[in-house]
Order: structure tokens, then sequence, then C-alpha cells
């Protein structure tokens, strides 16, 4: 039985064979880091223009200001030079399809597991969503001053971003900065 991770490196063969030996710094050349959801249907590279070495993409479930989300926008921001995160929603999203009990009160009952403790980051209004995970990101004291996180939703439907009301700002506009980790 062939699996994914067998097709992966046949791929990567063909893709190494081609490889240019063009060494790209570590930082982003276009000093951004965007965070987006998991969704495979989401080209982030192909909808924001974007080649290999201008972004650090980070991706999680929903696209969400999780801790780790926001431990690699430190890295990012504070030893590689990013002065801008763009976050990034989409429409017909799984994370508005379930509630934290929902999913809580499943794996209880499927694995016998006990994840009460756990946020798995759910939520009903897409557009808040974005404006919460930008108000979190620019609150975030361990962010550089003078970050700009501006937020948007992606369309699964049409492949356009729109820009969410109320979701721009910069770490030093956003009151109770020095309150929140």
């Amino acid at each position: 039985m062939t699996t994914a991770f067998d097709d992966f490196l046949a791929a990567n063969e063909r893709f190494a064979a081609a490889h240019s030996a063009e060494r790209l710094p570590v930082a982003p050349a276009r000093r951004v880091a965007v965070l987006a959801c998991m969704d495979a249907r989401i080209d982030l590279y192909r909808v924001l223009g974007l080649s290999t070495g201008d972004a650090h993409i980070i991706r999680n479930a929903g696209g969400r200001a999780s801790d780790d989300a926001i431990r690699s926008l430190v890295i990012s921001s504070a030893l590689l030079g990013t002065r801008e995160v763009v976050v990034i929603h989409h429409t017909d999203c799984g994370m508005q399809t379930f509630t934290n009990e929902e999913l809580r009160s499943r794996l209880a009952a499927e694995t016998g597991v006990n994840a009460s403790a756990v946020d798995f980051l759910p939520f009903d209004d897409l557009e808040q969503s974005v404006r919460d995970d930008v108000r979190l990101i620019a609150r975030s004291v361990l962010l550089d001053d003078g970050i700009v996180v501006t937020g948007c939703i992606y369309e699964v439907e049409t492949g356009r971003l729109r820009a969410v009301s109320g979701a721009v700002c910069g770490r030093d506009e956003v009151a109770g900065a020095s309150e929140v980790p």
C-alpha cells in the first residue's frame, strides 16, 4: 500500500533534482508573517502573490491567534525582522461547525480522553473572530512595538480577500497592551 508519505518522497526527489542552489535569507523578504487557516483549499502563495522566501506562513485550524501562533510571530518579529502580521480567516470554515463542548464530548465518547482543559478556539462570528485575533496579536507585549496587524477574510467561493472593518491595529495603538502576554 502506497501512503501519502511515499508519494511525498517521490515528489521530493523530482523537486530536489531541479532545485536551485540559490540561497534565500532566513528572514522573510517582505518582512511579513501571515497567520491563516490550515484549510487545504487555500493556496496562500497564489492567493497573496508570494514567492518562496517572501513571508513567514503560520497555519493552524481556523488561523487562530493561539499561544503557539503568537510564539511563532514573536520569533518572526524579534529575531527575523517581521514588521507586519496579516490574519486570514475564511468562509465555509470547519471551526464554525462545532463548540468546545461538542468536540470535548465527542472525544470523550470515541476515545475516552478528557479534553476539558483544551480550548479548540471555535467561533460562530467570522468577522468578529478576525477582529479578536488581530487584537490579541496586537496586544502581545512580546511583539515589537510598531508591528502592524491587519485581518481579512478569504472567500473560498470567489477566491477574493475581503478586509474586515475594525481589524487593523498596531501594538502601540491598543489600550492595555502592556497587560496582555
